[in-house]
């Protein structure tokens, strides 16, 4: 198990070098790096990705500890633009980021727990259904309208 998630990580690593297009990031203090690729080891997560200014700016790769893991777009160290967040519990949002959170335009199938099987396909407001969307269940009922603040509101 552990050979086939280092194959994985090294896979993903691989590929996430391939697209960029920057030079290697050279030294130890990332705070440093600028406009260049390299990778840092955060408290509770590692990023692999493109630099700007000493943050994370451009496509990277962010594994988190929690088996939790991101790929996408940043910007001064946070996730904005297009973007995958996969929950080591099966839960997964691939869409529109803003300041870290779902905002704009997104899919998120939920994993474990009550909600498992069920997906919203819609906007987002800071991480939360909010706009015109439609929630189906995974029973197969649907909610299709309006969205507030995570809630169904109507049609």
């Amino acid at each position: 198990m552990k050979k086939l998630i280092l194959i994985i990580f090294l896979i993903s690593t691989s590929y996430v070098f391939a697209q960029s297009k920057l030079p290697k990031c050279q030294g130890s203090d990332f705070r440093k790096y600028n406009n260049c690729f390299g990778e840092i080891k955060l408290k509770d997560s590692t990023y692999i990705g493109e630099f700007k200014n000493g943050k994370g700016h451009g496509q990277g790769t962010e594994n988190f500890t929690n088996g939790d893991k991101y790929v996408g777009e940043y910007k001064d160290n946070k996730r904005n633009g297009q973007g995958t967040y996969t929950w080591a519990h099966g839960e997964k949002y691939v869409g529109e980021f803003k300041d870290d959170k779902q905002n704009g335009k997104g899919t998120h199938t939920w994993g474990e727990g009550p909600f498992n099987g069920d997906k919203y396909v819609g906007e987002f407001k800071n991480g939360l259904p909010h706009g015109q969307g439609t929630h189906t269940y995974a029973n197969g009922k649907e909610e299709k309208g309006t969205f507030k603040d995570g809630e169904f509101v109507g049609k």
